[in-house]
This record gives C-alpha cells, sequence and structure tokens, in this order.
C-alpha cells in the first residue's frame, strides 16, 4: 500500500480519479495541490491524464518525491517539506509519452487570485477596469509568472481552462468558482503572451460546451475562434498634444469631417478577401490619405473581432479585442498613435445592442440566458438573427461599459459611434404588437437602455475627457444629446438620418421633377437645431441596392459627376457635422463591396479625380472659414436668402460665425441648365468674392462661373438693400465671402 493510502481512504482516491476522469472536478482545490502534513511533510495531488510519471522537484531540482498513479491519471504521494513556502517551493516534473518532459508549478498551490473589492465592483457592474483585472492576465503571483483566467458563469457547474497547453483537455485544469460573484478563477504558471485558450463550461443540464472569453484582450484570426493571451497593455504612447487638444478639436463649434471606413477594404495588398493590411501597413497608407484629403477624424467600422466578416464588424463577439485580421492589438494603438500623430481623430463604431449566435460566444454562455435575456421577446433581434444584451442585468450593463472606456483608455480612441441607438431605446423596436414586452409603466420605452446610456455619458466624460459619444439614432426620441442632468441621454452627437434620406431622394430625382419636392431638401432644417447633428452619407447607404451616391444621381456620366459634387457641397455648407464613406469622395460607382478594395484606377479619370479635388477644397474651406462650423448647432449661424425656388430649383442661404468672422454665401442650382442673371440679395454692398465653384475645370466641370466674384448694385432684393448678379452653372453650388471680409 501506497504512502498516500495509508492515509487516505482508497475508495475516496478512487472517487477523486473518477470524478477527475470524467471532468466533474467541481472543487478542483480540495481534490488537487498541497496539503500540509502533522508529521511536517507535504502530500500532494496533480491530475495528468496521459502522463507516465510525475515527479516533484524544488525550484533548484533537487529531487523532492515521485508520486503514484492510480487508475485514470491521477498522481498522489507524500513528500518532503519544500524548503521554501508557497507555490514556488517545488515543481512538477512531468513526464510525457515521446520523451517529452514539462515543468511547472502546481496551479492548485496559488490561494484566491481575484480581491473581493473586484467581485465586488463587478457584480455591482461598475468595474471600469474590467480589461486588465478579469479574462487572462499574464503576472507574477508569489514570485511565479504566468497567467490568471478568470470567467463569468454563475450557473454553471464547472469550468475549466483549455488551449493547447493542455491538449483541450478540460479535465486538466479545473477552475475554482468565487461564490457570490459567480466567477471562476485559476492560475496557470509558466504560461505567457500568444497562448491560445478557451474556457470549457458544464451547465445545469450537464452539456459540456467550448467559449470564448468574454473579455479576451486579443483573438486568433477567424475563421479560429479560440481567445489569446496578451501582455498588459503598456504601448508608450507619443500623442500627448493631441490627448491635450482633441475636445476642442470635436466641439460642437469647431470643423469636424469624418471620413468613415472599413478597415478590410479600403485598400488591399493583393487579390481575395483574406487579403488585408495589418494595422501598420494601414497606418503607412490609410493614415497620410485620409490627411492629405483634409478629414480631421478617422471613423473605422467595427475593429472588435467578429466570426462573420460579411457583418463588417456589426456582430462583433468580443468586445475588448481589436480583430486579429490586422494583426496584434499593439498594432491597433500604433494605428491611432499614427493618426493623432497626424492630427486625425479616431472614431470607432461600437455595437452594445446585440450580439451573434455562434455558440463559442455568449448565447447561453454558460448554459443559461447570462448574457441576453431569457424571454424571446426581449432578447432576440429577428431582424438580425441575434441575440439583445440584458441591460438591466448589472453585470451585463457594466461589461459593456467597462469597454467603451476600455477602448477610449487603453486605445485613445477619441470617441465611439453607437449602433442601432434606436433599437435599444424601443421595447417594439421592428416588432409585431404581441411580440414585444412593456415597460413596468405599459410603455415602449426601454427604461434599462435608458439608464446605461445616461451612464455610459457620465462615465465617458469622467473616464476619457474629450472623448465623444455619437448616436445613430433615426426617431424623434428628445434629447438624445441633451446633458444627462437636463434628463437627456447625453451624447455629444447624433446621426442626422431625417435629413440624409430626404436629400438623398430628392438628388435621385430627374431635376424636371424636382421642383414638386423643393421641401426635401429645405425641411432638415426646421429641426436641424433641435440636436447637435452629424450628417452621415454612411456605408448603409451604398449597399443593399441602393447604389452608390454616383450611381443615385441622374442622367449622363457629365451630369451624374456634377450632381455628386453639388450635393456633397450643399452637404459641407449646411449647418451640422460631415461624415462620409469611403469611395464616396472620388465617385465610386458601384456599390460598396467588403471583398474588394475601392476601385482607385477610377482616379486615372478627370472627372472623378475631381471630386477627389472638390472634397479636399470643401475640408479646406470647411476648416478655414469660421462661419462654416462656428455655429453648426445654433439657428443664428443659419439664415434662408432663397428657400422657395421651386421653380428654378435654386437654394441660397448665408452661413455666419461669431461677429468678426466672415460670412459665407451658398448658392445652389439643382437643375442641368446654366441660369444668367440670377439676382441675390446682401447686407453688405461691395465685391463679393467666389470662393467656391463646383463647376470649376479643377473639379471636372465647365468653368462656368462668375470669373471670380461680383459686385453688389443698390437694387433691393430679399429684403436686402443690396444684391448681387450671378451666373449659376448647371447642377453647382457657388460660394462668396465678402472681400473686404476675406481679405
Amino acid at each position: 500500500m501506497s504512502a498516500m493510502q495509508s492515509m487516505e481512504d482508497a475508495g475516496l482516491v478512487a472517487a477523486l480519479a473518477a470524478d477527475a476522469m470524467s471532468g466533474r472536478m467541481e472543487n478542483p482545490f480540495a481534490a488537487f495541490g498541497p496539503r500540509a502534513m502533522p508529521d511536517g511533510r507535504m502530500a500532494l495531488r496533480s491530475f495528468q491524464p496521459g502522463a507516465e510519471a510525475v515527479e516533484v522537484i524544488g525550484p533548484d531540482g533537487t529531487p523532492l518525491g515521485r508520486l503514484e498513479q492510480a487508475p485514470g491519471g491521477l498522481f498522489f504521494g507524500v513528500i518532503e517539506a519544500p524548503a521554501t513556502e508557497g507555490p514556488a517551493g517545488y515543481v512538477l516534473r512531468i513526464h510525457w509519452p515521446g520523451g517529452v518532459v514539462q515543468e511547472t508549478e502546481d496551479p492548485y498551490a496559488f490561494g484566491l487570485l481575484l480581491g473581493d473589492l473586484d467581485l465586488h465592483l463587478f457584480s455591482e457592474g461598475r468595474h471600469f477596469d474590467m480589461g486588465r483585472v478579469f479574462g487572462a492576465v499574464p503576472m507574477t503571483v508569489e514570485g511565479v509568472a504566468g497567467t490568471r483566467f478568470s470567467v463569468w458563469a454563475p450557473n454553471a457547474l464547472m469550468v475549466s481552462v483549455i488551449g493547447d497547453f493542455n491538449g483541450w483537455d478540460g479535465r486538466r485544469h479545473p477552475m475554482r468558482l468565487r461564490h457570490g460573484a459567480g466567477v471562476w478563477e485559476l492560475f496557470l504558471p509558466r504560461l505567457g503572451p500568444g497562448a491560445r485558450y478557451k474556457f470549457q463550461l458544464r451547465g445545469a443540464g450537464g452539456a459540456v460546451f467550448d467559449k470564448a472569453d468574454p473579455i479576451a484582450r486579443a483573438t486568433e484570426r477567424p475563421p479560429g475562434t479560440a481567445s489569446v493571451v496578451a501582455a498588459p497593455p503598456d504601448y508608450a504612447w507619443s500623442d500627448a498634444d493631441w490627448m491635450e487638444t482633441r475636445a476642442a478639436r470635436a466641439a460642437q463649434d469647431a470643423p469636424i469631417s469624418v471620413y468613415e471606413v472599413h478597415s478590410a477594404s479600403w485598400l488591399r495588398p493583393g487579390p481575395g478577401p483574406n487579403a488585408v493590411y495589418d494595422w501598420d501597413g494601414l497606418a503607412e497608407r490609410l493614415v497620410p490619405y485620409a490627411a492629405l484629403m483634409g478629414f480631421t477624424h478617422l471613423e473605422l467600422m467595427p475593429v472588435m473581432e467578429h466570426p462573420f466578416g460579411g457583418s463588417w464588424g456589426y456582430q462583433p463577439l468580443s468586445q475588448f479585442a481589436p480583430t486579429a485580421r490586422h494583426g496584434a492589438p499593439e498594432g491597433f494603438a500604433r494605428f491611432v498613435d499614427t493618426a493623432h500623430r497626424a492630427g486625425l481623430g479616431v472614431i470607432l463604431d461600437w455595437v452594445p445592442g446585440h450580439f451573434p449566435t455562434d455558440p463559442y460566444g455568449l448565447a447561453r454562455f454558460d448554459g443559461s440566458p447570462l448574457y441576453e435575456h431569457a424571454d424571446p421577446r426581449e432578447g432576440f433581434h429577428h431582424d438580425w438573427n441575434t441575440y439583445i444584451y440584458n441591460l438591466g442585468r448589472r453585470e451585463v450593463s457594466g461589461f459593456l461599459l467597462a469597454s467603451a472606456i476600455w477602448w477610449l483608455k487603453e486605445f485613445h480612441v477619441d470617441g465611439l459611434r453607437v449602433d442601432a441607438v434606436a433599437s435599444m431605446l424601443y421595447r417594439d423596436y421592428s416588432r409585431k404588437h404581441d411580440e414585444w414586452v412593456p415597460n413596468v409603466y405599459g410603455g415602449r420605452e426601454n427604461l434599462e437602455t435608458v439608464s446605461f446610456f445616461r451612464s455610459l455619458s457620465t462615465l465617458v466624460a469622467e473616464h476619457a475627457p474629450g472623448a465623444v459619444t455619437i448616436a445613430e439614432e433615426s426617431t424623434a426620441w428628445p434629447g438624445v444629446t441633451a446633458p444627462v442632468t437636463e434628463g437627456g441621454l447625453g451624447f455629444d452627437y447624433k446621426w442626422n438620418m431625417g435629413w440624409m434620406h430626404d436629400t438623398l431622394l430628392y438628388t435621385g430625382r430627374d431635376p424636371v421633377h424636382r421642383r414638386w419636392h423643393h421641401d426635401e431638401m429645405t425641411f432638415g432644417l426646421v429641426y436641424a437645431f433641435s440636436e447637435a447633428f452629424v450628417l452621415p452619407i454612411s456605408h448603409d447607404e451604398v449597399v443593399y441596392g441602393k447604389g452608390s451616391l454616383y450611381e443615385r444621381m441622374p442622367g449622363d456620366d457629365w451630369t451624374r459627376r456634377a450632381g455628386l459634387r453639388a450635393y456633397l457641397a450643399f452637404m459641407w455648407m449646411h449647418p451640422g457635422k460631415k461624415l462620409l464613406f469611403m469611395g464616396q469622395e472620388f465617385g465610386q460607382p458601384g456599390e460598396w463591396n467588403h471583398d474588394a478594395e475601392l476601385p482607385w484606377d477610377l482616379l486615372s479619370n478627370p472627372g472623378h479625380a475631381g471630386i477627389q479635388a472638390l472634397v479636399r477644397a470643401l475640408n479646406a474651406l470647411l476648416r478655414d472659414t469660421p462661419a462654416l462650423h462656428r455655429r453648426d448647432t445654433r439657428p443664428d449661424g443659419f439664415a434662408w436668402v432663397v428657400g422657395a425656388d421651386r421653380e428654378n430649383s435654386v437654394f441660397a442661404w448665408t452661413r455666419s460665425g461669431e461677429p468678426d468672422d466672415v460670412p459665407v454665401l451658398v448658392v445652389l442650382n439643382m437643375t442641368p441648365a446654366a441660369i444668367e442673371g440670377y439676382r441675390i440679395g446682401v447686407a453688405r454692398p461691395g465685391r463679393w468674392r467666389e470662393v467656391l465653384n463646383t463647376d470649376a475645370a479643377a473639379f471636372g466641370g465647365s468653368n462656368l462661373g462668375n470669373a471670380g466674384g461680383a459686385e453688389t448694385a443698390p437694387e433691393p432684393a430679399h429684403g436686402q438693400p443690396h444684391s448681387l448678379s450671378l451666373t449659376l452653372p448647371p447642377l453647382s453650388a457657388v460660394v462668396f465671402t465678402h472681400e473686404d471680409d476675406a481679405s
């Protein structure tokens, strides 16, 4: 009889071995690891299925004993007490078939890992440093380097860490449950960054399933689904000047022009959907291009890891990990740093409303509806076949809030554009009358979402000063950009979906019919100052059969290009911040294809190169002309001059900033016929300089215009004492400033 069996009942040893072999070790720290003996020696148990032998040695290699083996891979025995106390006092030397020898400290020799405060804050939904504490965190514990794993799975019967390091065998490394918090933890010695892993869980019904880490900081490249241990964030940032000034660059009175990009298809290094640039390659190409074009910010469609590339990132499963399609997280940090040094902010699309049903992801994570609502009337999106986060559960809302803070703090991201806000605010969104659950007051408003957004706005201001939040919200929900202290949701900006819808309808009509739809261009000014708006021409407007902006314009190629130039100028001269999806800046003729790069060869065509030159000129004019941005959200910065000339489809307005700022006059002709001698009333006499003409030859136009400017005549018009007689080129916008002010 062995030494261990002389101390313990043989039946207990056999039972432990059977439980370990069947993967039902619910209390592994009671079964495995060291125990002090009355005689000063130490009893050990270690489960190593498939191993040939297990020796115990001291840190210096001194033999301390050899463990016996029970059937099934449970090794046990009594050894002399190590010279050094604690888990670093001895090492397991494991002999595997084929002569492979592994040495490691004993994972079951370590005490409790997560602090009570961390667990309490997690349970309360108030742990906003979650990405540094939970998941897989490389660290040194009691002098031993390794990785601490933790995962929230309160309804699981057993959770194990699996990976290449243990043959993906869930029996090898079962975790310890921290009761109350529902968090499981385990420290694996000598395991560091780069290791692939998942969690294996046994649900209450007995089913066993493998899950990626919800708080993984890195993943393997799709179609692989494993999480990857990542080093703690320690990038040496060089963007201090940017971080000090970014609040002013994103303020409501600042010139903001956003270039929206799908990082995998903007430009590709070769053919095929899997040929994509890494973050450094994008930094070398995308950043200087956007800066040269004069954009102030890049907005990236979701870069959080997502299994299906065709979702464009809007079905993410890793809310803390940049997609491995472009390389390691450190590369993304370098990309943001490069953008900041070039004077560009970085905004990320962020998806807190729903997640995909992939079995390795968040769906029924511990065998029960954990991250999602149990009731499909609340927890399932029929439009997208996705699950809806249960924001009424503190751990879930805290998880998402921590994700938001993670991107803003750890990666210096300058803003989050929150996707599908309307779907989150209304309980009956896209549902039939019997497919939704009213709130506690019987209404359709989602009160948990309202609370979540208010918390998000408050926390962003606290943890990431200068960063902004932007709502993709398509309804008339009041106060989306009103401060939380005034009962609003607290977003900094809201996408103006109504403006986008109406004006694209107008520009898609044959000019002969536009007189009957004049209000589609003017109606946006009725509510333009009710929120702080972004004017979005996003990816959603160039897919699903809608055609590109270029294709929406009626007529032949020349007419389409002219119409597109006029529309872009209308957008840039209109109150509101600007957002343009990639490819539209040079008139991409076809819909966007996420599996191919943009048709850059079009720039060899002078007409398309002219559209690109116009966008560059519009950005420069926006940046250099305070009247075009200082009062973007104030009604006193805009005034109609001509708003009702339906017969000619002419629109004219002025933009003004502070009293000393140069006023701007904008005149739009949305017919394909030139108009001579069109009289426009102005307040100031003298010469008005033509600072932009979309029909200029440099932009691919016919070069018809006003010879650089026009002199006023003492002829009243539009309620003003002076007026200009202007030539309005076909399908054009012409922009003027008063020469005395502009000189």
